[in-house]
């Protein structure tokens, strides 16, 4: 690959996770010199070494972005640990250990800001992961992804001629997340939750916690256009580097803006008895800024935009 360069228009890229959330917002704006290669998880099986191995070989991609994972929200993992952890680590064994095999050079791993310590301290560093325990709603899921993380980087220390590299992004939201209460993120999970109050004229909507609670969300169509504008870049990209926009609201704001959104007049009331999970996540963006700045689209705008999408995928017939 150092004979050509990696935005060559040859370029092929295998997307996996194609269906998800990211994949899909990758696919949608990826550049038109650049060769896609997104396979359903039937054509492509994560969980099978054979099924790996022959696609590889069948494709021989210049560059993997692994977006594939078992995803969730809060309630998701706390139910279903196991899953969250075994799958997501041999999905990950399985595609990075085959494609150094085989001499695929480059890889983007997609990281989680859950592999941050629960106490570490905001805005989260790089060089913080692995110093202290994780937060206890997902630390399934978060052992995987640092799992993932150290895999890169073992087989780039090993095999000295690759470029395995992990983004940390920031909470996502945006077009082809999941709206639902269990599996949904949090703000995906809220515009229905919110929309459903004000559809069904309820004078209260219930947040789990004080909702004090701090995130950093970004909308993924703006991960996306950063990550293919990194793979013009790849080989200046660290081994391991947030992408965030390095600012944060309280999950009591996001209520209020996603409300304004969907013209919910109603109240919200608290469970204080739910759990929250980490009481602050925002990454540090100072190696990003280095490498490339960001642009974000307004919180405001993304919302409108998220709950527009909502409204043509799952009220096509509804008027408001």
């Amino acid at each position: 690959m150092k004979s050509k360069t990696i935005l060559s228009s040859s370029l092929k890229v295998l997307i996996t996770g194609g269906s998800g959330m990211v994949g899909m917002n990758l696919i949608e704006c990826a550049p038109e010199h650049i060769k896609l290669l997104a396979p359903s998880s039937n054509e492509l099986n994560l969980l099978s070494k054979a099924c790996i191995k022959d696609y590889l070989l069948k494709e021989s991609p210049d560059l993997i972005i692994h977006a594939a994972g078992i995803v969730g929200g809060i309630r998701a993992n706390i139910n279903y640990p196991v899953r969250f952890l075994s799958a997501n680590t041999e999905m990950a064994n399985n595609l990075f250990g085959i494609a150094a095999e085989l001499e695929v050079t480059y890889l983007l791993n997609l990281g989680s800001s859950c592999m941050y310590p629960v106490k570490g301290e905001n805005p989260l560093k790089e060089e913080l992961i692995l110093t202290d325990y994780l937060e206890p709603t997902n630390e399934g899921y978060a052992i995987a992804k640092i799992f993932a993380q150290r895999l890169c980087a073992y087989i780039n220390h090993e095999k000295g001629n690759k470029n395995y590299k992990t983004l940390i992004p920031c909470n996502l939201y945006g077009k082809y997340d999941k709206f639902d209460s269990e599996w949904g993120h949090m703000i995906p999970a809220v515009i229905k939750k919110i929309h459903e109050a004000k559809s069904e004229q309820r004078d209260t909507v219930e947040i789990w916690g004080d909702g004090e609670a701090r995130r950093e969300f970004m909308l993924a169509e703006d991960l996306a256009r950063y990550i293919w504008q990194l793979v013009d870049n790849i080989d200046s990209v660290p081994e391991l580097m947030n992408v965030g926009l390095g600012f944060d609201y309280s999950i009591n704001d996001y209520y209020q803006k996603i409300a304004k959104v969907v013209g919910y007049e109603g109240d919200f009331t608290h469970d204080l008895s739910k759990p929250v999970g980490m009481k602050r996540k925002v990454v540090d963006i100072f190696r990003m800024k280095s490498v490339l700045p960001l642009t974000s689209t307004s919180l405001e705008e993304g919302l409108k935009n998220t709950f527009d999408y909502y409204m043509t995928k799952y009220n096509m017939h509804e008027k408001d």
